[in-house]
């Protein structure tokens, strides 16, 4: 009988070089599920669930935020907690040019480039977080402390009251 092989995704592969400690969780899925799909589908709360969001200033300059998944980014405190005056959500369209991963499948570890990375300060009330392992279909759990240091994020409050 084969051994099955595992799929490793960029992200995956960048935190076996750091030596940081991470299991991943994989479903099956054919298209862009949500967060809470996600977490539903995998029987994770959800307050443990991150999502990954991109935006851009008026400059052209790429954020990235990464909250819970059953909030709001809001971009005002974004906008500031970036140094910025303003922000928008990229288009979907763009997500794969600019980041190098597809809807559904966005990390902040192992973009093209390094973008600036915010995660939400709840993310420390946890012993581990689950974000996106790079591909639709795969998830990561870590320590908050060893995703701030895989992508370098800062920790703030980024998220609509």
């Amino acid at each position: 009988m084969a051994k099955q092989k595992e799929i490793k995704t960029n992200a995956m592969r960048i935190l076996d070089r750091m030596k940081l400690t991470y299991q991943t969780h994989t479903y099956e899925c054919d298209e862009f599920t949500d967060g809470a799909q996600t977490a539903d589908i995998l029987g994770f709360p959800h307050e443990i669930m991150f999502k990954t969001l991109v935006t851009v200033s008026p400059g052209r300059a790429y954020y990235v935020f990464v909250i819970p998944i059953d909030n709001e980014l809001d971009l005002k405190k974004a906008a500031r907690t970036a140094g910025v005056k303003s922000l928008s959500m990229i288009h979907v369209k763009e997500i794969n040019n600019v980041t190098g991963y597809i809807r559904g499948g966005c990390t902040a570890i192992g973009m093209k480039k390094q973008y600036p990375v915010f995660l939400h300060e709840s993310a420390l009330a946890h012993p581990h977080i689950i974000v996106s392992g790079g591909k639709i279909g795969a998830q990561i759990e870590l320590s908050p402390q060893d995703y701030i240091s895989a992508c370098s994020a800062a920790v703030c409050d980024l998220i609509k009251a």
